[in-house]
């Protein structure tokens, strides 16, 4: 792919049709002509374009169950969102035969009558008639408090079409099998998601990578009234937009959400040009946005990943936020990179491989260093002396740009945050790192001041992190719900297994509440163990006693 195209993904809708089938619930598939300037050949579920004349008057009178400025919201748009709702039940009635409407009195369509509609099918799709008239005609409403809002896919640049496509899922009405309309559809068909998924892996059917994911999603529940209320009762809606970024050979790469770098290729590259690169390599310097670039060392492992991120934020003088390990190399970067402009120091705690280049980036520099010292006997960089301790809610201005300090003890009880109020970065340390969850190690680790931590990141507006190690992370709060949920589960572990010993020793625990992690990392979690019996001991849930620990 040689470059990527400036095209605006064109709005559109897609309707996922649940009924129940001998070994549980199918979905309706539609199979596009070969001929298609779009996913020619593919099996997908029936949707198309959202039209001017979706958000007639005539029609939206005709909406049941859901208001626009209610679908609007639902859509995170500013108006116009029932028009999608309106494509869903149109595109689907046209392409698949399957009409999701009752009469005026809010009454289901009988077989008979639903037969009869079949013939208005073809003057729709050519136009012939309105889809406000024909629903005016036969006096119809659409249920849209039936139709659940479940999913948003654009399509990546470089098509010579792209779509904005909101996937909705309902469940199909009584006596409608559906029928292909041997135009831009070919074939019809109901299947169960793991069928529709196997004869993919076969070769026997074409799925999108869209349709895959959905169908891997949807095919988790047994029956399709579990699927649907899944859908319905979604409270966030992710959109998934797929991204181009360059690799270290110079060639282009696509990237879909649930990839590490998703989410820093967007931000760093929200024209969707390409032209950011997806690999961390250490001692290359990375612009991530106009005020912030990323030097990463030269000590990748188990701990640190691929390296220490350093961090130099500032348009023209510069504040440096965690300089790393004091490796020659990598101090010769940030040198480098920041030609003369250093002008402070900030580090998020005192960790080995976080604040040791401190000394030797002041004395080149004569930059003024802030953070707090290490506490003793507790491990860390002794040698690291701030000239300023910042306060909690302290505002730093590094001239130009405002970073406001949170004190986020838990992994250690010196961290902080810092938070770019004019962009919303926060930088993490090691509170939240990309891909793993932090080690939380007594005595100067808490458990119960790293959730009560990150409970406070809750109440922050932060639109992006910039962590320690690896790459930017998105969707802030839902990856800070996440952590609290995941130490929160590993927690009830533990009580279950405590109950079911009656009483254990640190050592007797590890295997079975970290069964899930591979034996060779069990040193490792004895620590986060150790902090998590330590608030239970904190909060009287479990009591200590010569080392054996006891559920209370």
């Amino acid at each position: 792919m040689s470059g990527t195209s400036k095209l605006s993904p064109r709005p559109s809708s897609t309707l996922i049709l649940l009924r129940e089938g001998a070994d549980g619930h199918e979905v309706f598939l539609l199979q596009r002509s070969h001929n298609a300037s779009f996913v020619a050949g593919a099996y997908v579920f029936p949707g198309g374009s959202v039209d001017a004349a979706d958000a007639d008057p005539r029609v939206l009178a005709r909406v049941r169950g859901l208001s626009d400025a209610q679908a609007s919201a639902r859509l995170g748009v500013e108006r116009g969102g029932l028009a999608w709702w309106v494509a869903a039940v149109r595109e689907c009635f046209e392409e698949g035969g399957i009409l999701l409407a009752h009469d005026e009195t809010g009454a289901p369509l009988d077989e008979a009558r639903t037969a009869a509609l079949d013939a208005w099918r073809a003057r729709l799709h050519g136009g012939e008639l309105s889809f406000a008239e024909f629903l005016e005609r036969e006096r119809l409403v659409i249920p849209a408090d039936r139709i659940a809002y479940y999913a948003n896919w654009i399509t990546a640049p470089g098509r010579a079409r792209r779509f904005d496509t909101r996937f909705f899922v309902a469940l199909a009405p009584a006596g409608q099998g559906g029928s292909h309309d041997n135009t831009e559809m070919i074939e019809n068909a109901w299947l169960a998601p793991r069928e529709a998924l196997t004869r993919h892996a076969r070769g026997e059917i074409e799925l999108v990578f869209a349709t895959q994911q959905t169908l891997s999603d949807l095919g988790r529940f047994t029956r399709r009234e579990e699927a649907y209320a899944y859908a319905a009762n979604l409270t966030e809606i992710e959109t998934n937009r797929a991204c181009w970024a360059i690799g270290p050979d110079g060639e282009k790469r696509l990237f879909r959400r649930l990839d590490a770098p998703y989410f820093e290729i967007h931000w760093s590259d929200p024209g969707e040009t390409g032209a950011t690169r997806f690999d961390i390599v250490p001692g290359l310097a990375k612009r991530l946005d106009r005020l912030v670039r990323r030097i990463t060392a030269p000590n990748p492992g188990m701990m640190t990943g691929p390296g220490t991120n350093t961090y130099l934020v500032g348009e023209h003088e510069l504040t440096v936020i965690d300089p790393g390990p004091a490796i020659d190399s990598h101090i010769a970067a940030i040198l480098a990179e920041g030609a003369g402009r250093i002008r402070r120091i900030v580090c998020t705690h005192t960790h080995l491989d976080h604040s040791p280049a401190v000394a030797a980036l002041r004395a080149a520099t004569g930059a003024q260093v802030l953070g707090r010292r290490a506490p003793l006997h507790a491990g860390q960089d002794a040698s690291f002396a701030p000239d300023r301790v910042p306060e909690h809610g302290e505002r730093i201005d590094t001239g130009g740009v405002t970073l406001r300090v949170l004190h986020t003890p838990g992994h250690a009880s010196n961290h902080l945050c810092y938070l770019i109020e004019e962009t919303r970065m926060l930088f993490t340390g090691d509170h939240v790192m990309q891909g793993s969850t932090v080690v939380i190690n007594p005595p100067d680790g808490n458990m119960l001041a790293y959730l009560a931590s990150l409970e406070m990141l809750l109440g922050e507006d932060i639109a992006i992190l910039a962590p320690g190690h690896g790459y930017l992370i998105g969707t802030p709060h839902k990856e800070v719900r996440r952590l609290i949920a995941h130490r929160l589960a590993r927690e009830g572990k533990l009580l279950r297994a405590l109950t079911r010993l009656g009483s254990a020793t640190l050592d007797e625990l590890v295997a079975p509440v970290y069964d899930d992690v591979p034996v060779k990392l069990h040193a490792m979690a004895a620590r986060s163990l150790t902090a998590h019996l330590g608030k239970l001991v904190a909060e009287q849930r479990v009591r200590e006693q010569a080392g054996r620990y006891t559920p209370v």
